[in-house]
């Protein structure tokens, strides 16, 4: 039913490829069983560097929020309520990295992954809200807008927050790497030694002018911190990751 995940030997991951239905409650009741922590308010705190850019300074129980482009970003929001003691669950990523997640602050003992959630992703999405306090996922291309209103009601009414890597119309807060530096590659050698960015936030409510922050995502020493402005020597240049 469950299987362990890479070296890691932490994260829940359901096995199945169609894990809709049984498995689903089995998921929720080894969850609430090994839970100790759940939002019992509306703040729920990010990472510090992220705050900034957040209506309110944090993340919102009952609130949804979206990130273009960027996995390691969408690891460094779930660093913060991770840190707190709460569930994380992603559904529909199977790319993401624990490891990497792990080095950014998420405990991999209360993550739960459903990887390939196929045409059960709404199902399997509005389960995870349930039981856990965070839940990350990744919309198919096209998603009607009763599916948006029915995971949407969902995560409010179970006071879970919403992490979509993509477009979600419903966003609290739209997030996005505009820029993107690695350090440590000088004329052809070297090594990856960090990574700085800078980061867009757009909230839904208020002025909609975006709020910028550049940050290391992560630095050398695989921190996430603020930083004042981007270094001047030679860096390789790119968006993604």
């Amino acid at each position: 039913m469950f299987e362990y995940v890479g070296m890691t030997d932490a994260a829940l991951a359901l096995s199945s490829p169609a894990p809709a239905g049984e498995e689903i409650r089995v998921l929720q009741s080894r969850i609430r069983e090994m839970q100790a922590t759940r939002l019992d308010t509306r703040a729920v705190a990010t990472h510090p560097a992220l705050a900034g850019l957040l209506p309110g300074g944090s993340l919102r129980a009952g609130a949804a929020y979206s990130v273009t482009g960027s996995t390691a970003l969408v690891m460094a929001l779930m660093a913060g309520p991770s840190a707190d003691g709460v569930w994380c669950g992603v559904v529909g990523l199977p790319d993401f990295g624990v490891e990497a997640a792990a080095g950014f602050g998420v405990d991999l003992e209360r993550l739960a992954l459903v990887p390939h959630p196929g045409p059960e992703w709404l199902t399997v999405a509005a389960a995870m809200a349930d039981v856990v306090g965070v839940v990350v996922t990744t919309a198919p291309s096209r998603v009607a807008p009763s599916a948006v209103a029915r995971l949407q009601a969902r995560i409010r009414q179970r006071q879970a927050t919403l992490i979509v890597l993509g477009d979600w119309p419903q966003s609290e807060a739209a997030l996005s790497v505009t820029e993107s530096r690695w350090e440590g590659i000088g004329a052809g050698h070297g090594h990856l030694s960090g990574r700085h960015v800078t980061v867009s936030a757009t909230a839904r409510s208020g002025s909609g002018r975006p709020r910028r922050a550049r940050l290391w995502l992560p630095d050398g020493g695989e921190r996430v911190r603020a930083m004042d402005r981007f270094p001047p020597h030679p860096v390789l240049q790119g968006v993604a990751g």
